[in-house]
Parts: C-alpha cells; structure tokens; sequence
C-alpha cells in the first residue's frame, strides 16, 4: 500500500496564513512606510475596531454552526454535512468576510493608508486558492442542495 505524500507548504497554504501574511504587510507598511497618509482621524480607528470585532464574531458564529453540524472547518477537507442554517443562510463563505473585515479593520485602524489594495487582493487569492475548489466539492457531493443553495445565497454578502 502506497502512502499519499503531502506537501509540506500545503499545510501552511491556509486562509489563517494568508491574513497573517497581509495584515503584517499592512503593519510594517504603517509602522515605516506611511508617508504622512492618514485617513483623517478618530473615525477610521473606531469603524476598524468595528470592523475587527464585528469579523471576530462572524466567525465565532460560523465555526459554532459548523460544529453544531459536525462538519470540517478545515479548507479542502471533505464536509460530513451540508450546513445552511445560522450565518451560512446570509453568506456562503462568512469565515472568509470575517477574514477580509479583520484585514480591513487594521488596515483602518493602523491609519495603512497603502495598504487598501491589500483588500481586494486578499479577496482574489482567497477566492482562487480555497473558495473556488470548495465549491467544486460541494457541487460534486450535495449536487442539488448546493445548486439550490448557490442560486439563494450569495457567496460573500
């Protein structure tokens, strides 16, 4: 019996590495490269503190609705379950908004004016990397539950 090889990167190729990865490009981009940029005030640490907290608990509640359905959390491990309840009835991906309110919210509230592109950016690779190969295996396993689903409920609001 042969034994399945894993990448090694694939074990650090998570979502979780990816915000670390741009929210400590938007820190040092803040802490030495700000150029004198700034949103203007009060409002932006008080909306990104928002924001922050805002994605803490968006993601609090969906891992608590995917444990409540004894299904993975994991990115491209096969799901037990099928979860539409809870947050997953607003939102297909509400781990990864929750991902991208966190990056905006520092992004906001370390006053890293240059690192807005950042934002989109973020989106895209996560879209590309992880989203898009769920998806696929969902669309393979739950056929048309997830077809319904997908035609219901939008894919980040």
């Amino acid at each position: 019996m042969t034994q399945k090889t894993q990448n090694p990167l694939r074990l650090i190729d998570i979502p979780p590495t990816w915000l670390v990865a741009f929210l400590a490009i938007a820190w040092w981009q803040a802490h030495y490269h700000s150029y004198g940029l700034s949103f203007g005030g009060e409002w932006a640490s008080f909306l990104g503190g928002l924001m922050v907290g805002g994605g803490i608990l968006l993601m609090l509640m969906a891992a608590l609705e995917l444990r409540r359905h004894r299904t993975t959390i994991v990115p491209r491990q096969e799901p037990s379950s099928f979860v539409q309840s809870g947050i997953y009835r607003r939102s297909r991906n509400p781990i990864y908004l929750a991902d991208v309110l966190i990056l905006t919210g520092l992004i906001l509230y370390w006053d890293a004016v240059l690192s807005l592109p950042l934002v989109p950016l973020f989106i895209w690779i996560i879209e590309k990397r992880f989203i898009e190969g769920e998806e696929k295996m969902l669309r393979r396993k739950f056929r048309a539950q997830y077809a319904a689903y997908s035609r219901k409920v939008r894919r980040w609001l």
